[in-house]
């Protein structure tokens, strides 16, 4: 009697079918608005992303219409002209680095409530998995920031960096 070479025990097991978040994320967003601590988060993500095969979604949110009922037409005008600019650079930037990384990015520019429009964005893409940077200001202390929102929501894991 020959013994057997491997032998199996229990139930077997069988694939289970994906559920999202559970078999590492396969959409990563990143909120990005050219800040220090934007610009790392949004490294970090790009490199989880690579690493899990993930795509990485950017999203710059920009708000110009708050400041634009309270300034004048020229000045309103040069304040949209800057958000135009940067969500240009934040695109060129991404798109290099999908190039560079060989990463999958989808870049979105959406106008209003960073809070409201990164929540939005992550439903619609269905991420698994939201990455921000610390807030540098001081008034978020106050009435809480955009990554303190974000966790409190409780629909993604959320990873701010610092």
């Amino acid at each position: 009697m020959d013994a057997a070479e491997r032998e199996r025990y229990g139930p077997q097991t069988r694939p289970l079918p994906y559920e999202r978040g559970t078999d590492g994320p396969r959409v990563v967003l990143v909120g990005v608005d050219g800040s220090r601590t934007s610009m790392r988060a949004a490294a970090y993500a790009a490199g989880l992303a690579r690493r899990q095969g993930a795509t990485l979604v950017a999203v710059f949110v920009s708000s110009p219409a708050s400041y634009s009922a309270m300034l004048s037409g020229v000045v309103a005008g040069a304040v949209q002209q800057t958000h135009d600019e940067l969500a240009d650079e934040l695109r060129a930037e991404c798109r290099r680095g999908a190039e560079e990384l060989d990463l999958p990015v989808t870049f979105l520019c959406r106008r209003g409530d960073a809070y409201t429009e990164l929540c939005r964005a992550a439903d619609e893409h269905r991420a698994d998995m939201v990455v921000v940077g610390s807030s540098e200001q001081a008034g978020h202390k106050l009435v809480g920031s955009v990554a303190t929102r974000l966790v409190r929501t409780g629909r993604w894991p959320v990873v701010v960096v610092p």
